[in-house]
């Protein structure tokens, strides 16, 4: 047991990998895409879009392709970006090379997560601040932002546990961590027991994201 654990450093290294970086880059983009989607939506109260073509056709095509994306199966879209992924990192397998579409896969969810965010934000909040003669970027990072803190840290756990799962299905396939691990040892060669602990890793992580993500949205809750 303690050889097969000492085994596994490395997958559990790599999974973290496959986790965390696309998370950072799925979380900035995923903020503006997010943002650019609600302030030009007419609910939003922040931009006048009557009479702003291109406005609302910015809001359309933000929409649009978050709702596409979010729709395909990440396996589906994993060789899809293989492409792209060979021109960034120079290679179609390993853990890098699944970076480019895990990042692609968790964007349009986080950026979904912001926008229900600000929509559960009370309207009259806004309307206050633009009467008090707040622009845009402020209504942004002191009203959106500040009001829906919990709400956008539940989204980035979220986030992170979507990607533990993306990651081990891009692990299947040649990407590294916990899953190549599961499938070539555990499912390919019939090692029951490599598959549980394996199994059971993942599990522990996505906990521990979930502990952190509830404990810090409940920290900077203030209701």
């Amino acid at each position: 047991m303690a050889e097969m654990l000492e085994s596994l450093k490395e997958p559990i290294f790599e999974t973290l990998y496959l986790t965390f970086v696309p998370l950072f880059f799925a979380v900035i983009f995923g903020f503006i895409i997010g943002v650019a989607i609600f302030i030009t939506s007419s609910e939003s109260m922040i931009i006048d879009t009557r009479g702003h073509i291109g406005l609302r056709i910015i809001n359309r095509l933000a929409d649009g392709l978050v709702n596409i994306f979010r729709s395909i199966p990440y396996l589906i879209l994993l060789i899809w970006v293989n492409p792209l992924a060979n021109l960034l990192t120079g290679s179609m397998i390993g853990a890098t090379a699944a970076i480019p579409s895990l990042v692609i896969s968790a964007t349009p969810f986080y950026a979904r997560m912001v926008t229900i965010a600000f929509t559960e934000i009370n309207k009259g909040t806004i309307e206050a601040s633009k009467a008090l003669g707040a622009n845009t970027f402020q209504i942004i990072f002191k009203v959106l932002i500040s009001e829906s803190k919990p709400a956008l840290i539940s989204g980035i756990a979220m986030t992170a546990i979507s990607l533990v799962s993306y990651s081990a299905m891009a692990g299947a396939i040649g990407a590294g961590g916990l899953g190549f691990e599961a499938f070539t040892y555990g499912i390919a060669r019939r090692n029951t027991e490599r598959m549980l602990i394996t199994t059971f890793i993942i599990v522990i992580i996505v906990f521990i994201i979930q502990f952190i993500g509830d404990y810090f949205a409940k920290k900077v809750d203030k209701r």
